[in-house]
């Protein structure tokens, strides 16, 4: 019943996180492919490094609106086919096809078909993910984002410091829901942190040698 709402939303998602806001905004102010320049991510940090605080923002809110949007969309579409399960209100397969549209958006931000399947680092974009699916878990990530951003001003070490609590938080969310874990979003938690974390290996490693740059200086 669900089979092709499903793979449509999934689609959805992809073209939406897909969607190249830090190549265009490149492009379109400063004539440069972004991902020539600074680290080579499409995202809002290196579009703040290269081009500027007021473009990265734009990029910044475009990427986490993408994510939300994907996922708002699938609730939208596939929730009305669910069968309500005791006490949540959405079946398990619904439940798994949005949590598959988030994971669509996050792939299409990372693997843009546009960009020859280079770009983005999905912090941005898995954020937004995550207001549309659980925004306290969201909220409670990008607190923890910003601690660490406050502290240590590197952007690299919060992304990961925020994506490795992600599944901490996402268990510590169900108590409050009155039913049991929801299995597919423990399980798209997961699977964030593995590719945020993926996707930052690079930094990690700088993190490691002394050289990851701070916000505000230019990559070493």
């Amino acid at each position: 019943m669900t089979l092709i709402p499903g793979l449509l939303t999934l689609l959805a998602g992809y073209l939406l996180g897909s969607i190249p806001s830090g190549y265009l905004v490149g492009r379109w102010l400063m004539g440069i492919d972004i991902r020539r320049e600074g680290s080579g991510s499409t995202g809002a940090t290196n579009v703040l490094r290269v081009v500027g605080k007021g473009p990265a923002l734009v990029v910044f809110v475009v990427d986490v609106g993408k994510g939300a949007l994907a996922v708002l969309l699938a609730k939208a579409v596939l929730e009305p086919l669910g069968v309500p399960l005791s006490g949540d209100g959405a079946s398990a397969a619904v439940d798994s096809w949005v949590v598959a549209a988030g994971l669509a958006a996050l792939a299409g931000h990372i693997w843009p078909a546009w960009l020859g399947w280079k770009g983005g680092k999905a912090v941005a974009t898995g954020l937004g993910m995550l207001l549309g699916l659980a925004w306290p878990v969201g909220l409670a990530c990008f607190g923890i984002f910003l601690t660490v951003l406050s502290a240590s001003r590197i952007v690299s070490l919060s992304s990961v410091v925020a994506a490795i609590s992600l599944p901490l938080l996402m268990l510590g969310w169900f108590p409050g829901q009155g039913f049991g874990i929801r299995w597919p979003y423990l399980v798209l938690a997961v699977i964030t942190t593995v590719l945020v974390v993926w996707r930052h290996r690079s930094n990690l490693q700088r993190l490691v040698a002394g050289t990851e740059p701070k916000l505000g200086q230019k990559k070493a």
